[in-house]
């Protein structure tokens, strides 16, 4: 179970202080599939960072499992189980795909399971299996095969910034599949930044997430309905909350 406590965030700039995240206390319980929406700009991804260890609170406790993993660096939070996918994943030069996946499961992996994970996000997998993570690779190419990295670790919790971004609608359909699959067969708790309507109708629980504060927060069937009350079919949710 993660645990988030009074967690605040704050930045300097020309300004003064910046508060990003204000006092926010959340719980993702263990199996859960929970959400996290919002308008763009309200702090949801700094939040996934904070929790992954990218940035560090400046005020509350961030709790795993019943550990205090406040002042934990990424690799200490990695080996404990917790997973993130980043919304712009990095570039690895001279590491294959088929290398970068059995790193991320600890083991070497058998080609059809590589190939199965590639395909679970959308990618034609023996095209991918030797090429490298570089810059022949696409922006919407990286970031499924780090979703597919993520999917081949065994993680306690598994953190997506929002994994739509630059991903095509074929390959949006197999995304949603997985996450779909994974809400069924996973133990394991699913954490998603996302403005998706296909994607929120996975959760569990969904939280918004505005001006760094929670404006609310429930099982799915109480507050999709009310995001869906408030905005017509065509609404984007990146920009209206």
């Amino acid at each position: 179970m993660l645990e988030l406590k009074n967690i605040s965030f704050t930045v300097d700039n020309s300004d003064g202080a910046l508060e990003i995240i204000d006092d926010v206390s959340l719980t993702v319980d263990e199996g859960k599939f929970t959400v996290i929406t919002g308008p763009n700009g309200g702090g949801k991804s700094t939040l996934a960072k904070l929790i992954m260890g990218i940035e560090k609170p400046t005020g509350g406790s961030i709790i795993f499992n019943g550990t205090d993993i406040t002042d934990m660096s990424i690799t200490q939070r990695a080996k404990l189980g917790i997973g993130y996918a980043f919304q712009q994943p990095p570039r690895f030069k001279g590491l294959t795909v088929r290398r970068l996946l059995s790193l991320a499961h600890g083991s070497e992996l058998p080609e059809d399971e590589c190939c199965a994970y590639l395909t679970n996000v959308g990618l034609c997998s023996r095209e991918y299996l030797n090429r490298e993570v570089d810059s022949s690779l696409s922006g919407g190419e990286v970031k499924r095969i780090e979703i597919a990295s993520l999917l081949a670790r065994k993680l306690d919790i598994a953190i997506f910034d929002e994994p739509e971004a630059g991903i095509d609608l074929w390959s949006f359909t197999a995304l949603v599949n997985t996450f779909r699959a994974m809400n069924k067969n996973v133990h394991s708790s699913v954490l998603i930044i996302s403005h998706q309507e296909r994607i929120m109708q996975l959760a569990d629980d969904i939280i918004i997430i505005a001006d760094g504060k929670i404006r609310s927060k429930g099982p799915r069937d109480e507050i999709l309905p009310q995001l869906l009350g408030e905005f017509d079919s065509n609404c984007d949710f990146r920009t209206k909350c």
